[in-house]
Protein backbone atom coordinates (compact mmCIF):
# COMPACT_ATOMS: atom_id res chain seq x y z
CA UNK A 1 0.00 0.00 0.00
CA UNK A 2 1.77 3.70 -0.89
CA UNK A 3 0.60 6.53 0.64
CA UNK A 4 1.38 10.23 -0.93
CA UNK A 5 1.92 13.11 1.35
CA UNK A 6 3.31 16.17 -0.47
CA UNK A 7 7.06 14.86 -1.97
CA UNK A 8 7.16 11.91 -1.55
CA UNK A 9 5.31 8.39 -1.71
CA UNK A 10 5.45 6.21 1.54
CA UNK A 11 5.34 2.28 0.92
CA UNK A 12 4.08 0.25 3.64
CA UNK A 13 5.26 -3.88 3.66
CA UNK A 14 1.89 -6.06 4.28
CA UNK A 15 2.00 -8.24 7.04
CA UNK A 16 -0.18 -10.87 7.58
CA UNK A 17 -2.36 -11.07 10.75
CA UNK A 18 -3.22 -14.49 11.84
CA UNK A 19 -6.05 -14.42 13.89
CA UNK A 20 -6.57 -16.78 16.77
CA UNK A 21 -9.96 -16.14 18.44
CA UNK A 22 -13.36 -13.58 17.49
CA UNK A 23 -15.84 -12.11 19.02
CA UNK A 24 -14.71 -12.40 22.82
CA UNK A 25 -17.31 -10.55 25.33
CA UNK A 26 -16.83 -9.05 28.16
CA UNK A 27 -13.42 -9.45 28.48
CA UNK A 28 -13.32 -6.99 31.64
CA UNK A 29 -14.78 -9.05 33.63
CA UNK A 30 -11.29 -10.86 33.81
CA UNK A 31 -9.86 -7.73 36.11
CA UNK A 32 -9.33 -8.84 39.10
CA UNK A 33 -6.28 -7.57 40.31
CA UNK A 34 -8.74 -5.26 42.74
CA UNK A 35 -11.30 -4.21 44.78
CA UNK A 36 -14.19 -2.37 44.23
CA UNK A 37 -13.00 -0.17 47.02
CA UNK A 38 -9.27 0.12 45.73
CA UNK A 39 -10.70 1.41 42.13
CA UNK A 40 -12.81 4.05 44.17
CA UNK A 41 -9.86 5.02 45.20
CA UNK A 42 -8.42 6.33 41.93
CA UNK A 43 -8.46 9.94 40.56
CA UNK A 44 -10.18 8.53 37.16
CA UNK A 45 -13.14 6.84 39.73
CA UNK A 46 -13.65 9.44 42.52
CA UNK A 47 -16.84 10.64 40.71
CA UNK A 48 -17.98 7.22 40.74
CA UNK A 49 -17.11 6.78 44.50
CA UNK A 50 -19.23 9.69 45.44
CA UNK A 51 -22.23 8.41 43.13
CA UNK A 52 -22.66 4.57 43.94
CA UNK A 53 -20.10 3.50 46.48
CA UNK A 54 -22.99 3.48 48.86
CA UNK A 55 -25.39 1.41 46.81
CA UNK A 56 -23.05 -0.84 46.49
CA UNK A 57 -21.35 -1.00 50.02
CA UNK A 58 -21.91 -4.50 50.78
CA UNK A 59 -19.85 -5.34 47.23
CA UNK A 60 -16.39 -3.01 48.15
CA UNK A 61 -14.63 -6.05 48.48
CA UNK A 62 -15.48 -7.40 45.60
CA UNK A 63 -13.06 -8.26 42.85
CA UNK A 64 -13.48 -5.44 39.70
CA UNK A 65 -14.34 -8.35 37.08
CA UNK A 66 -16.80 -10.07 39.67
CA UNK A 67 -18.52 -6.98 40.36
CA UNK A 68 -19.07 -6.07 36.84
CA UNK A 69 -20.08 -9.10 35.93
CA UNK A 70 -22.55 -9.38 38.88
CA UNK A 71 -24.06 -6.10 37.75
CA UNK A 72 -23.96 -7.00 33.80
CA UNK A 73 -26.16 -10.53 34.67
CA UNK A 74 -28.08 -8.17 36.83
CA UNK A 75 -28.78 -5.97 34.02
CA UNK A 76 -27.77 -2.98 36.06
CA UNK A 77 -26.24 -0.71 33.22
CA UNK A 78 -24.00 0.92 35.93
CA UNK A 79 -21.40 -1.71 35.09
CA UNK A 80 -20.86 0.68 31.69
CA UNK A 81 -19.84 3.48 34.10
CA UNK A 82 -16.40 1.64 35.08
CA UNK A 83 -15.63 0.99 31.36
CA UNK A 84 -14.09 3.19 28.24
CA UNK A 85 -16.79 3.78 25.57
CA UNK A 86 -15.46 0.61 23.65
CA UNK A 87 -15.09 -1.49 27.11
CA UNK A 88 -17.83 -3.67 26.54
CA UNK A 89 -17.65 -4.09 22.67
CA UNK A 90 -16.68 -7.69 21.44
CA UNK A 91 -12.85 -8.30 20.62
CA UNK A 92 -10.49 -10.55 18.50
CA UNK A 93 -7.06 -12.01 19.16
CA UNK A 94 -5.01 -11.45 16.61
CA UNK A 95 -0.93 -11.76 15.70
CA UNK A 96 1.72 -10.45 13.05
CA UNK A 97 3.94 -14.30 12.63
CA UNK A 98 6.97 -12.15 11.45
CA UNK A 99 9.51 -11.09 13.82
CA UNK A 100 9.63 -7.51 13.46
CA UNK A 101 11.48 -6.55 15.98
CA UNK A 102 11.40 -2.68 14.12
CA UNK A 103 10.22 0.24 14.58
CA UNK A 104 8.22 3.15 12.37
CA UNK A 105 4.92 3.60 10.95
CA UNK A 106 1.98 0.92 11.34
CA UNK A 107 -1.16 1.03 9.02
CA UNK A 108 -4.70 -0.84 9.27
CA UNK A 109 -6.10 -1.62 5.57
CA UNK A 110 -9.67 -2.45 4.23
CA UNK A 111 -11.03 -2.62 1.02
CA UNK A 112 -7.38 -0.91 -0.02
CA UNK A 113 -7.72 2.21 1.75
CA UNK A 114 -5.38 3.01 4.63
CA UNK A 115 -8.17 3.24 7.67
CA UNK A 116 -5.72 4.00 10.74
CA UNK A 117 -2.12 4.83 10.60
CA UNK A 118 -0.47 4.76 14.17
CA UNK A 119 3.34 5.14 15.52
CA UNK A 120 5.36 2.29 17.01
CA UNK A 121 8.62 3.34 18.77
CA UNK A 122 9.53 0.34 19.70
CA UNK A 123 8.69 -2.85 17.98
CA UNK A 124 6.10 -3.71 16.15
CA UNK A 125 5.65 -7.09 17.28
CA UNK A 126 4.79 -5.86 20.81
CA UNK A 127 2.70 -3.18 19.64
CA UNK A 128 0.84 -5.27 17.79
CA UNK A 129 0.67 -8.66 19.24
CA UNK A 130 0.70 -7.56 22.97
CA UNK A 131 -1.07 -3.97 22.45
CA UNK A 132 -4.21 -4.24 19.67
CA UNK A 133 -4.20 -7.73 18.91
CA UNK A 134 -5.06 -8.79 22.45
CA UNK A 135 -7.46 -6.99 24.35
CA UNK A 136 -6.31 -7.04 28.20
CA UNK A 137 -9.01 -6.57 30.65
CA UNK A 138 -7.46 -3.32 31.93
CA UNK A 139 -7.58 -1.29 28.91
CA UNK A 140 -11.74 -1.85 28.70
CA UNK A 141 -11.54 0.33 31.99
CA UNK A 142 -11.84 4.22 32.10
CA UNK A 143 -7.92 4.66 32.78
CA UNK A 144 -7.17 1.68 30.30
CA UNK A 145 -5.91 1.99 26.48
CA UNK A 146 -9.42 2.93 24.67
CA UNK A 147 -8.20 3.30 21.44
CA UNK A 148 -6.43 -0.29 21.27
CA UNK A 149 -10.34 -1.39 22.51
CA UNK A 150 -11.37 0.87 19.75
CA UNK A 151 -9.39 -0.78 16.88
CA UNK A 152 -9.53 -4.29 18.25
CA UNK A 153 -13.31 -3.92 18.00
CA UNK A 154 -13.01 -2.90 14.34
CA UNK A 155 -10.69 -5.27 13.33
CA UNK A 156 -13.41 -8.02 14.95
CA UNK A 157 -16.02 -6.57 12.95
CA UNK A 158 -14.67 -7.05 9.45
CA UNK A 159 -13.31 -9.51 7.47
CA UNK A 160 -9.99 -8.96 5.04
CA UNK A 161 -8.01 -6.84 7.23
CA UNK A 162 -4.66 -5.53 5.86
CA UNK A 163 -1.55 -4.73 8.13
CA UNK A 164 0.77 -2.71 6.84
CA UNK A 165 4.46 -1.29 8.07
CA UNK A 166 6.90 1.36 7.02
CA UNK A 167 10.55 0.65 8.98
CA UNK A 168 12.31 3.21 10.13
CA UNK A 169 14.46 1.62 12.59
CA UNK A 170 17.37 3.99 11.18
CA UNK A 171 15.17 7.08 12.68
CA UNK A 172 15.22 8.57 15.76
CA UNK A 173 11.92 8.69 17.97
CA UNK A 174 11.28 12.19 16.92
CA UNK A 175 11.75 12.18 12.81
CA UNK A 176 9.01 8.77 13.93
CA UNK A 177 6.53 10.87 15.39
CA UNK A 178 7.10 13.88 13.00
CA UNK A 179 6.06 11.76 9.91
CA UNK A 180 2.96 10.54 11.55
CA UNK A 181 1.88 14.02 12.57
CA UNK A 182 2.74 15.25 9.13
CA UNK A 183 0.97 12.31 7.66
CA UNK A 184 -2.18 13.06 9.63
CA UNK A 185 -2.18 16.52 9.19
CA UNK A 186 -1.99 15.38 5.28
CA UNK A 187 -4.83 13.09 5.38
CA UNK A 188 -7.79 11.87 7.53
CA UNK A 189 -8.17 8.05 8.16
CA UNK A 190 -11.75 7.06 9.21
CA UNK A 191 -10.09 5.32 12.79
CA UNK A 192 -7.84 7.89 13.85
CA UNK A 193 -10.19 9.75 16.57
CA UNK A 194 -9.70 10.54 20.07
CA UNK A 195 -10.91 7.96 21.96
CA UNK A 196 -10.28 9.49 25.50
Amino acid sequence: MNLKIIDRTIEFKNIPLTFLSRNISSVFCNKNNKTLIETFEHPKYSRLKSLLANKYQSHLDKKMGHFLKFLKEANDINYLRFLNKYGDNKFCEFKINDNLNDKGLYCFIKNEKIKYIGRCTDNFNKRINLGYGKIHPKNCFIDGQATNCHLNSLINSIDNIKFGVYIMTDKSIEEIKELEKLILNCNSFEWNIQTS
